[in-house]
Formats: structure tokens, C-alpha cells, sequence
């Protein structure tokens, strides 16, 4: 089982070529990084980790600028994102950032897509809260058409493409994709239809929702097993057994967003689990 690791950097925080370099010469497999574009000040939506909403939340690194630097000081650390808020960015240019730092990586990059929690900040990029999952399934798969080999029209319910010349292409075809978002019919429907996972956060309850995850795999005809990644966890040895046991390939563990000291420390502390 993989062990990664995800953090809020901020601008407050280790910087993310110190924590890439420290990572792939302790053995971790992965960096995976969130994204918010901003947290409007006022709310009323409440933040579903509580109230107040951490500080870090609203001082986040773009993602995609600091997995690149990540990716131009490492070999083999995975770099994903955790997740990737999609109705927030126009997919042309999403997609060719996406294929840009797959290509530029050797394929190590990982889409996490999310759906968001915020309405407030979705609503300043003009999404219709009610449609954003249908809205992000209609942009992945506009990105995929623009990733495609050959040059690929789209036209979907929210966008379209012309058959593009597009380059670079990802590494191999689409990147790995997983989506994260709470336990559901709805959720794992959309799964098995254009992902290639489940992130869950926290991992609570899999041996529960793992069955029926790969039920509705089944149902829509997909071959294999969805993978799944337990996101931002608190490890125990106990946890880490568990999800072992489960057969799951790879999990995602919770750094502090904080500065160098505590953070390495934390990773001393984490390589009990390698």
C-alpha cells in the first residue's frame, strides 16, 4: 500500500520544493494539494469542518503552480490534486495545465475532482450551485476529448470543443482520475461512470461503502475494481492494517499546515508507516 501525503500550503507554510525533496528522500509516494481561489468573507454557508474556518483555507497555493515546482526537483513522488474544484476553472485551460504538468512529470499526476462545499466562492465564478455535478462531468469530458490522439469534438449540455490540435498530451491517455464527496448513490453513480476511484475523506466506514461502490461498478458495466484512496487521514496502525486489509492501494495522509519544523517533524514521525 502507498503511502502519500496531502497539506494546505499556504504562504505561511513550508514551501513546496523543501517538502517535495524531503519527501521522495524519506520514501513517500505522493503529494496531493487542495484548491480554494478564495474564501469570500461572508457567509452563509457553513464550513463542514467547523466553524471557525481554519485560517489556512483561504491563504491555499495555486495547486497546480506548486506541484510543478514539486515536480521539477523530484523523479518518482506522485503529484495529484486533492481535489481539484472543476466548475471553478475553464476546462480548455484546465486541461491543458493538466497535460502540461502530467507530460512534463512522466505521467505522475493524479485528478482529484471535487464538487466544493463553498457556494459562496462558486457563485463568484458563476456556477449554478444545483447543476455543478452534471457541470463537472460535461467539463472532464470536454478535457477528454481535448486529450485525446486524434482531434476530438465535443458538445455537452454546459460546453464544447472544436476537433483540436491540443499538445501536450498527458503521459498515457487520460490521468488517473478519482473523485471525492461523501458516501452516496449519486456520488458512486458518477464514479463508475467517468472516474477511475473514490477519494473519501477520512476513510470512516469503508468496509460498509466498498461494496457497494463496486456494485454500481458493476452495474454500469465497468471492468476490475474502482480504486480507493482514503484522503487526509489521521494514521493509526490500526487504520493503516484496516485498509490493508481492505486491498486498497494506496493512502493519503493529513500533514499540518504548518512550518518547516513541525512539518518535518511530522514526517519523522509518519515513517513508522512506510
Amino acid at each position: 500500500m502507498r503511502i502519500a501525503t496531502t497539506i494546505f500550503l499556504t504562504d505561511e507554510t513550508i514551501r513546496p520544493v523543501r517538502l517535495a525533496r524531503e519527501l521522495e528522500q524519506r520514501g513517500f509516494d505522493g503529494l496531493y494539494l487542495p484548491e480554494h481561489t478564495h474564501i469570500p468573507a461572508s457567509r452563509d454557508t457553513p464550513a463542514p469542518m467547523g466553524e471557525p474556518l481554519p485560517r489556512e483555507y483561504g491563504r491555499t497555493l495555486d495547486p497546480f503552480v506548486a506541484l510543478g515546482q514539486a515536480a521539477a526537483v523530484t523523479e518518482r513522488l506522485g503529484l495529484g490534486t486533492g481535489i481539484t474544484l472543476v466548475t471553478q476553472h475553464d476546462p480548455v485551460g484546465l486541461a491543458k495545465q493538466i497535460a502540461t504538468l502530467d507530460h512534463l512529470s512522466g505521467g505522475r499526476f493524479t485528478f482529484g475532482v471535487g464538487f466544493g462545499w463553498n457556494v459562496e466562492e462558486a457563485a463568484d465564478h458563476g456556477v449554478e450551485w444545483s447543476t455543478r455535478r452534471e457541470l463537472t462531468r460535461d467539463r472532464v469530458a470536454l478535457m477528454r476529448a481535448l486529450w485525446a490522439e486524434e482531434p476530438t469534438a465535443y458538445k455537452g449540455e454546459f460546453g464544447s470543443v472544436r476537433a483540436s490540435l491540443a499538445y501536450p498530451k498527458p503521459a498515457h491517455g487520460a490521468p488517473r482520475t478519482l473523485i471525492g464527496g461523501a458516501a452516496g448513490p449519486k456520488l458512486f453513480g458518477q464514479i463508475a461512470e467517468y472516474a477511475d476511484g473514490w477519494l473519501p475523506i477520512g476513510g470512516r466506514g469503508l468496509a460498509e461503502t466498498f461494496p457497494v461502490l463496486r456494485r454500481a461498478w458493476a452495474d454500469a458495466g465497468r471492468e476490475g475494481e474502482p480504486e480507493v484512496v482514503p484522503y487526509a487521514v489521521r494514521p493509526s496502525p490500526g487504520k493503516l492494517a484496516h485498509y490493508r486489509e481492505l486491498g486498497l492501494p494506496e493512502v493519503v495522509l493529513q500533514l499540518p499546515p504548518a512550518g518547516e519544523a513541525e512539518v518535518l517533524r511530522t514526517l519523522d514521525d509518519f515513517a513508522q508507516y512506510l
